[in-house]
């Protein structure tokens, strides 16, 4: 599975998309933020995670 470490097969398999982001895929959240279409969004933390919220819940912090 191209795993790194024991730890990223794990994770893996705990997160709904099943693999590690791609860097690229952090430029859509990006680009979105950047644009106008997000002028009323205002301090909230979005999470770019594949979905891991999901199986672990909401991350303290």
């Amino acid at each position: 599975d191209g795993s790194r470490h024991p730890f990223d097969s794990f994770i893996c398999a705990k997160t709904p998309a099943g693999r590690w982001l791609d860097p690229e895929e952090l430029a859509g959240p990006a680009v979105f933020l950047a644009s106008k279409a997000s002028d009323f969004v205002n301090g909230q933390v979005i999470y770019v995670d594949g979905g891991i919220q999901a199986y672990f819940g909401k991350f303290p912090g």
